[in-house]
């Protein structure tokens, strides 16, 4: 598993002093960035090669507030398709007794920047996410498991 510890600084409190609903997503994109880095994708690797992330959703469960002080934020790799065009991580949120407070899904894949079509990855990429510790209820994606919630309901179509 891996871990990020970040403090919570002022500006990413919300009006009620917690910790804003925003800031959970970019704590989990920082987390990501990093672990990825880690593994050899970092953002000259995918400057050099025209990749970039695409979000298809994000979902965060909130199970209590939490104020300003030091956090950790977790990565699991919970999916990867065949290819790694798609992904599914999940981020634990920890506060300093190690109580989880907070949990964010995120389902994306990768964009080639030069096409602007989803792309499978690198091989040697591919091979670095091999090594990587997976959740337990890993799984292999398809493209079906990326519109599990494509249907907007009747009343919202314009």
């Amino acid at each position: 598993m891996f871990f990020k510890e970040i403090e919570i600084r002022w500006s990413d409190l919300d009006a009620n002093r917690h910790l804003a609903n925003t800031s959970y997503i970019d704590y989990g994109s920082h987390t990501r960035i990093d672990f990825l880095a880690g593994i050899g994708f970092d953002m000259k690797y995918m400057a050099a090669n025209q990749i970039g992330p695409v979000v298809f959703y994000e979902h965060i469960y909130y199970f209590k507030e939490v104020f300003a002080g030091k956090i950790k934020v977790s990565l699991g790799l919970k999916g990867l398709s065949a290819t790694g065009k798609f992904f599914e991580f999940q981020h634990d949120f920890y506060d300093a007794q190690g109580k989880n407070f907070a949990r964010l899904e995120i389902m994306g894949g990768w964009m080639n920047l030069k096409t602007r079509k989803l792309m499978d990855l690198p091989q040697d990429i591919m091979a670095n996410f091999d090594t990587v510790a997976k959740a337990e209820d890993f799984r292999i994606l398809t493209n079906a498991d990326t519109r599990k919630f494509a249907k907007a309901p009747k009343d919202l179509e314009i």
